[in-house]
């Protein structure tokens, strides 16, 4: 089952010709997520080809306007489209009391409901799961209350040999049992151990989202081990000084957050519009974490089920 990033916008506040403001896709299993939702969003996912329909849960990090003026007409378009099923949106606390009047005197018709989640932006906790995925809140340090997202595949259930089931005559009620790792006891005691009768299933697999945050190790424990990181990196450590009086990040200091928490690969992005070159930004991060790379609009990133290497 797919589990894919698809960047719909990476710039910082000020869009550009070549690149819009935060937005992200996230695709769990066809469990489609809107990570933020900036300026241009429903174009983007028109462009890159993403049924509104499947989104059914947005998440945003904090309420700056280049993370959710594009909020507002992508309910509307919804309502326009028809939209029956209910909208989960999680955010910072005044995330509802932001958008509620506006639902109200603009989409006032719509056959759909907005169901608002308040976010802790001070903790790490679970806000959403289902039956494949969890989403932990991620606290990050920035001018105003904001959090990143961890998004989790649960465990599967180990994976059933059948010519060892019925090599061992293994009941069919034993089945479930086994699949979550049990070993096998026969009537007269015997103990098939669980490894005979089942093989691991598929690593599960992880993403993170930060954006927007300064340079903060307490974030560490939290995105440990994740397969893909996507960490804000506004500035180059030239202007490091204005990245710590405006709490953004460099490219550096991303690059030493993924080091430091091991994660597999780093995606560097919401770039402030003074460069116009942004390989600088992985030539920056990579002399310090080598699996760094480049956001730009319309670019998916694959963390395949298989544990190898995707190809980005």
């Amino acid at each position: 089952m797919r589990f894919s990033v698809t960047i719909l916008g990476c710039n910082s506040a000020l869009p550009t010709s070549e690149r819009n403001p935060t937005a992200q896709v996230l695709n769990v299993s066809e469990r489609f997520f809107l990570v933020d939702c900036g300026e241009g969003t429903q174009m983007q996912l028109r462009k890159n080809k993403i049924r509104f329909t499947r989104i059914s849960h947005v998440f945003i990090s904090h309420l700056h306007g280049d993370h959710c003026f594009g909020l507002p007409g992508l309910l509307s378009t919804l309502g326009l489209l028809g939209r029956t099923a209910d909208l989960h949106i999680y955010g910072p606390s005044d995330t509802e009391k932001v958008f509620g009047p506006i639902l109200a005197f603009f989409c006032r018709d719509m056959k759909y409901k907005v169901c608002f989640h308040s976010v802790d932006t001070d903790k790490s906790e679970l806000v959403y799961e289902d039956k494949r995925v969890e989403v932990f809140s991620i606290p990050l340090t920035h001018r105003i209350p904001a959090c990143g997202y961890l998004f989790r595949e649960k465990e599967a259930e180990r994976h059933i040999i059948r010519e060892s089931l019925d090599f061992y005559n293994i009941p069919v009620k034993w089945i479930p049992l086994i699949k979550k790792g049990l070993d096998y006891v026969s009537e007269d005691g015997t103990v098939i151990p669980n490894s005979v009768l089942t093989k691991p299933s598929a690593k599960a697999r992880s993403y993170a989202f930060c954006s927007d945050t300064k340079y903060s190790e307490a974030i560490i424990p939290v995105i440990k081990d994740v397969d893909l990181l996507y960490h804000e990196a506004t500035f180059l450590s030239d202007n490091e000084g204005l990245a710590d009086m405006t709490f953004h990040s460099t490219a550096r200091q991303a690059a030493e957050i993924a080091k430091k928490a091991g994660v597999k690969k780093l995606i560097l992005g919401h770039y402030s519009t003074r460069y116009k070159n942004t390989d600088l930004f992985r030539k920056e991060a990579a002399e310090v974490f080598q699996e760094s790379y480049l956001a730009e609009d319309g670019m998916t990133f694959d963390i395949p089920n298989s544990g190898r290497d995707s190809e980005f």
